[in-house]
């Protein structure tokens, strides 16, 4: 015999955390395929390696602490961590630190806090920015753009280069990677060289790095189709882009041969990826509406600093990792007024 419910809650929820990350990796896939074509097979290596590592290592973790291992494999996070880790490691990365950066990134930055939901940094972040601290050179090999016009390492080049960690024995490091647009900026600013000339570089395409810009926009379309299937808000996603292009264009204004214009910055690093994928994780980042709002604008801002005047040059990792540290703050200090006030003299 059913009988009617009288007290909240009467609405459940149609989303499934599993359901939610599956929608997550469908909207990762136009911008992983562009980082296919124009950087080959290493980014597929990398992305077998390092979710391989993150289910593993979930498992392993969940069987040291008598949980349940299927549920919670099931739902997908640990994949999407790792998924994301893999996109901003170079592709030609040693097998064995992409390994360890994922492994970080599952057993110490989420399983040691307790598992989903309860990390307060970004697992993916987390991994990526101690490979980068511990591993800057291999960190920055990134192919350049003749190569990522047509001249791809084959699929057995790209195993023999990542199992191996030397280029094959025709080629040196040198002549196989090269800068991204972003290291390529900084090293020629600080040069005292114009941005008209810096233009002028092969690494640069129509209003981005070449490449670079496409995969950007194959990013913003997933990060879109997220929003309208209302998996993330547009809040974080937007005010982070948006301070971003406010701060770079107010500088660009000032000085245009001294900074880059403002799409520069959008579309030629991991702006967009972090916006709509990084930043937007509910369980690190701010969750009130105008905490959002601060979140992501206060990620922009730093994103451009570190970037201008900071010792990387893609800041995007660090960004979001700081603001991790201060969401909590944020949240406190944003909570929407309560609708409705006892009275005090009310018994």
């Amino acid at each position: 015999m059913q009988f009617a419910t009288r007290s909240s809650p009467h609405l459940s929820g149609r989303q499934s955390i599993t359901l939610v990350m599956a929608q997550v990796l469908l909207a990762l896939i136009p911008g992983t395929a562009a980082m296919v074509w124009y950087f080959g097979y290493g980014v597929l290596i990398n992305l077998a390696l390092a979710i391989t590592t993150a289910v593993l290592a979930e498992a392993a973790v969940l069987a040291l602490r008598n949980r349940a291992i299927g549920p919670t494999l099931i739902d997908l996070s640990a994949v999407v961590s790792a998924w994301l880790l893999a996109l901003a490691l170079p592709p030609l990365l040693p097998w064995w630190q992409t390994v360890l950066g994922s492994a970080f990134a599952i057993v110490i930055a989420k399983q040691l806090f307790g598992g989903i939901g309860f990390n307060p940094f970004n697992p993916a972040m987390a991994g990526y920015v101690l490979l980068l601290v511990s591993f800057p050179v291999t960190m920055t090999r990134w192919l350049p753009p003749e190569i990522a016009s047509g001249q791809l390492p084959s699929l057995a080049e790209s195993l023999h280069i990542i199992f191996s960690g030397s280029p094959p024995v025709d080629q040196t490091w040198d002549a196989l990677s090269s800068a991204t647009p972003l290291d390529h900026m900084r090293t020629e600013l600080s040069q005292d060289r114009t941005m008209s000339e810096i233009r002028k570089s092969p690494l640069w395409g129509n209003f981005g790095g070449h490449g670079w810009e496409w995969i950007a926009s194959c990013f913003l379309l997933g990060g879109l189709f997220l929003i309208w299937r209302r998996v993330i808000n547009w809040r974080i996603p937007f005010s982070m882009l948006g301070a971003l292009l406010a701060i770079a264009a107010l500088f660009w204004v000032i000085d245009p041969e001294g900074y880059p214009m403002p799409f520069f910055h959008l579309f030629s690093g991991a702006a967009i990826l972090g916006a709509f994928f990084i930043a937007t994780d509910p369980v690190s980042g701010a969750t009130t509406p105008r905490g959002q709002l601060i979140f992501g604008a206060l990620i922009g801002v730093l994103v451009f600093v570190i970037r201008t005047w900071g010792g990387y040059p893609d800041a995007v990792a660090f960004s979001v990792l700081l603001l991790n540290m201060a969401a909590p703050t944020i949240d406190y200090y944003t909570q929407p007024k309560v609708f409705g006030q006892r009275r005090s003299d009310e018994t």
